[in-house]
């Protein structure tokens, strides 16, 4: 999914896409690289200008059109998907910086020769002093590399005094002062401003950008254009495993090109997701930018390099000729990858500020919908007069119903978004209001665990009878789920499935093993699937069974888990009576079934961090408990917190996808995969940081534990549930990037 999501930033970015392929093909990109390298402007330059892209962030009375960080974002994307070369990221990552300094004249000539179509260049890093002399700035020393910088017409500097003040100004490069270097990015230009006793001009200062807007948009068009290359590759990749032929067949349809593909584009959509969540940051607290920025140099800029080498193995040994666009677009990624700095850095930065604030990922004003708020007061300050008093459970269950919940399900909070009369069929705008008023009282929402995987399907499915006897009181606390599908012989083949019912008058006789079932010990029912057709094709001969879990010859036996908990179980059927009616549609609809209850199942596993959470990082700071140092735990703090980030960001994109009537259908299992991977790598990274700490594990005492080891161990709970990775990347692989079977 692009970084547009509005139908007016979608119809941008077509537009866009559409004039860089006439106005600047690669062939011609090809045929233009030595004169690139020195600096010169590409052919298509001029109709850029025209066509307005370089301004499209400048304010109207400088020239520009009046957009914003998310529209220059969609059309950088654009032009990154297509090579385009020469000094447009340069020039307005340069004027974006201008443009994020307070009103002056300096500052609107500088943006008035921008909107005309000067070129420009930002060097922002170290390398250049700042003396004062007689009432003005001289300026000394060498940068380093500078993306553009041969050929820009006005370069955007920060020099730094010896009280490590900044100093800004905007120079036209004398003769000499501009050395150029063999850029990694063959189609633009880069090279070392070397400044000697070169004076700053009062035409010449710029009075001091905000730093966190500049540096925000700094890493966001980066970003921005990285996602463009992302997408590229991901492109590519299908078009030619899809008809390149190996063994008389596309070597798209073996499995391991798929994963490989996949997975491409599972970092392309956190790539695509970091880098919408930054540009969409410009009107954010400062602290928020700073989040946003560094969550981009830590997520997403690096990847960028990951997926182009990726890709390139993907290609076979055409990927690595000349001949063959990959290592045009290869050496773009590292090149924007460089331009932002060091990786490490960003993770510091990002888990310093990390230990301050979080990034706010709300999408409603605080006094959004007044009229829903002023109702939702009355409910909700009645809800915490009333006692916490439900009945706490066994396992790992929540508290069974009570007069707090009670009082939720009653005004239809529990489930908002169901339709009338269990839900308010709130849409997602109203959902986060409820959220937002929930949290502003500390009160929990109310959660049915198995049940939000399974309500909706009766609610899709189910008989009027079925929803009446199950749906409130599942909602009110009484009725608690498990979910008996996996089986020993079906996990992620669950079609193999071979527990068996038989119809025998007024119902069906169950008979089978389940496993793996969460909250089985504590559940009043359980949704299962069975075969009711042996003789049929495997995906046809499932039905969908409620099952009444205290019913004679059900046993459900806990399985200890190598962190020491009970979180899973084993159920063994044994003659089981399921009456008529609790089965779920027609026999044989159970797989159409199946699917509704593990796409809730899924939806519900992506925007959830169950293990390595960043809390954990956290609390091994603030108690000390690392052999790291603690500048090293920092840095890991960073490096979970991106990840977190970069998958609310990738959520989020989701609901507000929904919100514009996008069905994302099977691209629920990208966010499965970017959760799993992410629980895994920062649960792995916490134990980095304890060193030998790790050789103690404290056994857990209650339903859950937060020890870093047990948390590590219980990976697999998050690893396996829901459809493994690979699983997940299978259905990737066939159903959103169409690979051939």
């Amino acid at each position: 999914m692009p970084l547009a999501l509005t139908d007016d930033h979608r119809d941008l970015a077509d537009s866009v896409a559409a004039w860089a392929r006439r106005a600047a093909p690669i062939e011609a990109t090809r045929a233009q690289l030595d004169d690139l390298a020195a600096g010169k402007r590409p052919e298509a330059w001029d109709a850029l200008v025209q066509q307005g892209l370089h301004a499209i962030h400048l304010p109207e009375e400088d020239g520009g059109a009046g957009a914003g960080l998310v529209e220059l974002a969609v059309v950088t994307e654009q032009l990154g998907r297509a090579l385009h070369p020469g000094p447009f990221l340069s020039t307005v990552l340069a004027s974006a910086v201008v443009a994020a300094a307070p009103a002056s004249a300096v500052r609107s000539a500088v943006l008035g020769r921008f909107a005309e179509g000067a070129t420009g260049a930002l060097s922002d890093g170290d390398g250049l002093t700042a003396t004062s002399y007689d009432g003005s700035w001289v300026l000394d020393g060498e940068t380093r590399p500078v993306l553009g910088l041969p050929g820009a017409e006005l370069v955007v500097v920060r020099a730094t005094t010896a009280a490590g003040e900044p100093v800004w100004c905007v120079l036209t490069p004398a003769a000499g002062e501009v050395v150029g270097e063999p850029a990694t990015d063959l189609s633009r230009a880069v090279g070392r401003l070397v400044l000697d006793r070169r004076t700053v001009t009062t035409a010449e200062l710029l009075p001091a950008p905000d730093a966190e807007r500049a540096e925000l948009a700094t890493a966001a068009l980066l970003a921005a254009d990285a996602a463009g290359v992302a997408r590229w590759f991901v492109d590519a990749v299908v078009a030619h495993v899809s008809t390149r032929e190996q063994f008389g067949v596309p070597v798209g349809s073996f499995q391991a090109v798929q994963h490989k593909a996949a997975l491409l584009l599972v970092k392309t959509e956190m790539i695509g997701a970091a880098a919408w969540d930054a540009a969409r940051a410009g009107d954010d607290a400062p602290v928020q930018q700073c989040l946003a920025a560094a969550q981009v140099g830590l997520t997403a800029l690096p990847a960028v390099v990951d997926v182009a080498a990726e890709a390139v193995l993907l290609f076979g040994g055409i990927g690595f000729t000349w001949e063959h666009d990959a290592h045009l677009y290869w050496r773009r990624a590292i090149s924007l990858s460089a331009a932002n700095g060091s990786e490490s850095t960003w993770a510091a930065r990002l888990g310093a500020v990390a230990l301050e604030a979080e990034r706010d990922f709300g999408f409603v004003a605080d006094d959004a919908l007044p009229e829903l708020r002023a109702e939702l007061a009355t409910i909700l300050d009645a809800a915490l007069e009333l006692p916490e008093d439900g009945v706490p459970a066994s396992g790992w269950a929540p508290s069974r119903g009570g007069r707090r919940q009670e009082h939720l399900a009653d005004a239809r909070l529990v489930a908002p978004h169901y339709p009338e009369p269990w839900g308010r069929a709130a849409g997602p705008e109203e959902q986060a209001v409820i959220a937002q008023e929930l949290a502003r009282r500390a009160l929990a929402q109310p959660s049915t665990v198995i049940g939000e995987w399974v309500l909706p399907t009766l609610l899709l499915h189910g008989t009027p009878a079925q929803q009446e006897r199950f749906v409130d009181p599942t909602l009110r606390g009484e009725v608690f789920w498990c979910q008996l599908f996996s089986e020993p012989g079906a996990g992620s083949d669950l079609a193999g499935l071979s527990t068996r019912a038989r119809k025998v008058d007024g119902g069906w006789v169950l008979s089978g093993q389940k496993v793996w079932n969460s909250m089985a010990a504590e559940a009043d029912w359980g949704v299962c699937l069975a075969r009711t057709d042996p003789d049929a094709p495997k995906h046809a001969g499932i039905s969908y069974f409620l099952v009444d879990m205290r019913s004679a010859g059900v046993d459900v036996r806990p399985l200890r888990q190598a962190t020491g908990l009970s979180e899973f179980n084993e159920v063994f059927l044994d003659d089981v009576f399921v009456p008529d009616e609790c089965l779920v549609a027609e026999p044989g609809a159970g797989w159409r079934l199946a699917v509704t209850t593990l796409a809730n199942e899924r939806l519900s596993m992506g925007a959830r961090l169950s293990h390595g959470s960043s809390d954990l990082v956290r609390t091994v700071l603030a108690s000390g408990a690392h052999e790291a140092s603690r500048d090293a735990v920092v840095e890991v703090l960073g490096r979970c917190v991106g990840r977190e980030m970069a998958l609310s960001a990738l959520n989020l994109r989701s609901v507000l996808a929904r919100i514009d009537g996008l069905d994302l259908g099977a691209e629920i299992s990208v966010q499965k995969v970017c959760n799993a991977i992410a629980q895994r790598d920062n649960s792995r990274d916490l134990l980095r940081v304890l060193g030998r700490g790790a050789l103690v594990a404290v056994p857990p005492t209650g339903k859950h534990t937060a020890d870093p080891v047990i948390d590590h161990l219980g990976l697999p709970a998050v690893l396996v549930g829901g459809g493994t990775i690979e699983i997940q990347l299978n259905v990737i692989a066939r159903r959103v990037l169409r690979l051939p079977r």
